[in-house]
């Protein structure tokens, strides 16, 4: 049978079925783009089907159209309901919300989450720069801002991911400057690197971002990305293949950003060198013990210690270890290996939960895990809306005993730590460059030493 008579022959059941996967999968962020149309139009599709049901051959048909109206309003009204009960706030809900940072696309959405302390950060992503000026999102942010100091919370944590090379989501707003690994082959990457972090550091703070998500301390990969690795594309981000190359360039640049003022982001533990899965898209896992990881692992164990520095974690099984979760949200990774084994009381953020490698799992029974766990920050960027789904859950798991209030009590703490109220809410220094990308390079950096700036779509 040919595929267009295979068509014309069950489109009649295919329809209905895909309609109700969409309904089923309602708000999912791979439908992000359909965010303001998905429900009139399934609602619509569904009605109009039924409409015209004398051209569906049999009732099967008829009864999945009347699923995909039934689903389609359950999912709507779970969602609804879930998002009213966390703008509502309440004790539950601000004691798991200040471990979140958020994208956002609507400011006045945003603004609610922050002056109600339902949030801990924001993230800044390329849609709030686009076809704005420097000043305006410096406005926006210390807007934001001013709204915290007059309800007398904490100042919000402001992120971006300005990596450097590939991952610049704040340029052209900001200079574009060349990844670390440009500065490997100076005869001293340290100092380059320190340069480097100043001056990327100066701009990231004239835009009011307090925390950036690199150095990147994965390993690169031996070869070329793995052929099912279409966003995260390490080959190109990552510093060196050498542990100890990794951890001089990243030190450095960790020392210049701290001079200006702004944290940095270690990142992603257990590291994605040896991972041949892309958490965009599905779980990643590496089944190595830990002996064999050591080397992958000796940046991490070497800047943990490194004032202004947290750690990310990647949605990566360690199946030595736990496997049957990520090392984002697993208690045996985080509180038995990072917290009890390495000692390690620093701060604590998973990557996006958007990310297809957890999504499906439950965002909301996730964020629960990665707080029961001892994660500080949990991060939800790139389908803000999600933040109203997590946060529910988180406050239920709360609510049950799933997550120890005491555990919440060290985190704040924590964070309080990591980044002090005075020095969050200092002045911003003077505008950083508005340029298209520039060459930044140590004067006896090889020529050869910089990688191609590719792109990845959203690469974390």
């Amino acid at each position: 049978m040919t595929a267009a008579r295979f068509l014309r022959r069950y489109w009649p059941r295919l329809v209905p079925v895909l309609l109700l996967t969409l309904a089923w999968h309602l708000k999912h962020p791979l439908l992000y783009g359909l965010r303001h149309i998905e429900t009139p139009l399934l609602l619509c599709l569904a009605i109009g089907g039924l409409v015209w049901r004398r051209h569906w051959p049999g009732r099967l048909p008829i009864i999945l159209l009347l699923a995909v109206l039934a689903v389609t309003l359950g999912r709507e009204g779970e969602y609804r309901y879930q998002r009213a009960v966390v703008l509502a706030g309440g004790a539950p809900m601000q004691a798991v919300g200040r471990h979140f940072i958020v994208g956002y696309s609507d400011f006045a959405e945003v603004r609610q989450l922050a002056a109600n302390g339902l949030i801990g950060g924001i993230y800044l992503a390329r849609r709030n720069l686009r076809g704005r000026t420097l000043d305006a999102v410096a406005a926006e942010i210390a807007e934001l801002q001013a709204v915290r100091q007059r309800a007398e919370l904490p100042p919000l944590i402001v992120a971006g991911d300005q990596e450097g090379g590939p991952v610049s989501h704040l340029s052209p707003l900001l200079e574009a400057l060349p990844p670390l690994a440009s500065l490997v082959g100076a005869s001293a990457p340290a100092a380059c690197a320190r340069r480097y972090g100043r001056r990327q550091g100066q701009g990231l703070a004239s835009l009011g971002v307090n925390l950036n998500f690199g150095p990147v301390v994965d390993l690169r990969p031996a070869g070329a990305d793995q052929p099912h690795d279409r966003l995260t594309r390490l080959a190109a981000r990552a510093i060196a293949a050498d542990p100890a190359t990794v951890g001089t360039v990243a030190a450095g640049y960790i020392t210049g950003l701290g001079e200006q003022g702004i944290r940095a982001t270690l990142k992603h533990f257990p590291g994605l060198g040896r991972v041949e899965q892309d958490t965009h898209l599905r779980a990643g896992r590496l089944d190595q013990m830990p002996a064999e990881l050591a080397g992958d692992w000796q940046p991490f164990r070497q800047l943990a210690g490194q004032p202004g520095a947290a750690m990310m974690l990647g949605h990566v099984r360690l199946t030595a270890i736990d496997p049957q979760r990520a090392a984002s949200h697993s208690a045996a990774v985080v509180d038995g290996l990072l917290r009890g084994a390495w000692d390690y009381d620093g701060v604590l953020i998973t990557d996006d939960l958007n990310m297809g490698a957890v999504h499906d799992l439950g965002i909301g029974q996730v964020a629960a895990e990665a707080l029961a766990a001892g994660v500080d920050l949990v991060l939800v960027s790139y389908d803000p809306r999600q933040v109203y789904r997590a946060i529910y859950g988180a406050a239920q798991a709360l609510a049950d005993g799933r997550i120890v209030a005491s555990r919440l009590r060290h985190s704040e703490q924590r964070l309080a730590d990591f980044m002090p109220a005075g020095e969050s809410r200092a002045a911003a220094s003077s505008n950083a460059k508005i340029a298209a990308p520039v060459s930044f390079r140590c004067p006896d950096a090889p020529a050869d030493s910089r990688l191609a700036a590719r792109k990845p779509p959203d690469a974390g």
